[in-house]
């Protein structure tokens, strides 16, 4: 590498530690100032190692923005094409990790009896008629980690599926491809149905559950989203936060559920949560309730994928959150983009952290 190239580096690097640290005009509606990374805080990421990320990320096509922080202070807030980062954006099915957030709360709540509660025990009303005898046996657990067994409504079925005119009822009349619990099988279906669930055992929609239960203790914005020929909003799918909302709702999570002192998930589902239940038939990482979980540079990682690659990286063990929102238009192959945003996290942006 050339001096100019490192000076460059060098120069890029504390643009960036000085451009967080003005933040104040673009971060979310109640984000403290504590929030924003400030120049004496620069030492939380190795300068070098930092800037060569965000050089990295700018030459990703698909990328449109990116947070990075350490201990809930934002390091890096760019903007590489796209919309502004406190803007809403479609973040896909990271829909579904936040629906499993619900979940959890309504279980803490006691709301939802339990994760081994069935769909016959909670919302037998859903359950419709001429169904197979085995979906009644189908549990929360199941629905959350798309374990239900059943013929998927993600990827060719999806467009059939949203045109049905019931689509709990189409998710849940699709034949077995495989026994309850037997293994992953990736489907919006089985979170829509999850938040239909919820909205029937809350006697609230989605949308208010969404709103009291993560917005208003994070202080984000929840914006309304797509709902069903019912009026059931989409569990899984086309929720909308801006990326900085979504870093605080990842910070939340890297500390156990607890946020500016109160607590907005519980430990214990905190911990359930990321506890490896089954596996992702495409990219073979690990799948806990709503969070993917792999290891690298032998530290833990949760993450929460949508299509296109919006991306909510977390690694507890550094205090690192990492959002990453990218072209909803376009795929995101474990082998394509998404690989490179993994690579990302792992070559440049945990090392970042090791290093400071």
């Amino acid at each position: 590498m050339s001096a100019t190239h490192r000076s460059s580096i060098g120069r890029r690097a504390v643009l960036a530690a000085a451009a967080a640290a003005s933040l104040g005009s673009v971060l979310p509606r109640g984000l403290s100032a504590a929030e924003a990374e400030s120049p004496g805080a620069a030492g939380a990421f190795d300068p070098a190692r930092l800037g060569r990320a965000i050089d990295r990320a700018a030459g990703l096509d698909q990328i449109h923005g990116m947070v990075i922080g350490r201990h809930g202070k934002v390091a890096v807030a760019k903007v590489f094409r796209g919309p502004a980062l406190g803007r809403a954006v479609n973040v896909k099915s990271v829909s579904k990790t936040i629906v499993a957030s619900l979940a959890g709360i309504a279980l803490d709540r006691g709301v939802l009896p339990g994760v081994d509660a069935s769909l016959a025990d909670v919302a037998p009303d859903l359950l419709p008629p001429g169904a197979d005898p085995r979906v009644r046996a189908i549990t929360v657990a199941q629905l959350l980690t798309m374990q239900a067994g059943l013929e998927p409504t993600s990827g060719p079925g999806y467009g059939r599926w949203i045109g049905s005119r019931n689509w709990v009822a189409d998710a849940l009349g699709r034949p077995f491809v495989a026994e309850p619990g037997e293994r992953m099988i990736y489907s919006t279906g089985s979170y829509h149905v999850l938040g239909a669930v919820l909205a029937r055992v809350s006697g609230r929609s989605l949308l208010s559950l969404a709103r009291e239960w993560l917005g208003q203790p994070l202080g984000i914005d929840v914006p309304s989203w797509t709902r069903d020929p019912q009026g059931f909003f989409l569990g899984g799918n086309n929720m909308a936060l801006s990326p900085l909302d979504l870093f605080r709702f990842g910070e939340m999570w890297s500390r156990g559920g607890v946020w500016n002192g109160r607590r907005v998930v519980s430990a214990a589902w905190a911990e359930a949560s990321w506890v490896a239940r089954t596996r992702s038939p495409f990219s073979g990482d690990a799948y806990g309730y709503g969070w993917f979980l792999a290891e690298a540079n032998g530290h833990r990682i949760a993450y929460a994928r949508g299509y296109g690659g919006q991306m909510l990286y977390l690694v507890p063990s550094l205090g690192v959150t990492v959002v990453v929102t990218s072209d909803p238009g376009r795929p995101a192959r474990s082998d394509g983009h998404v690989g490179a945003l993994n690579a990302l996290l792992t070559a440049e942006i945990i090392p970042a952290a090791e290093l400071a």
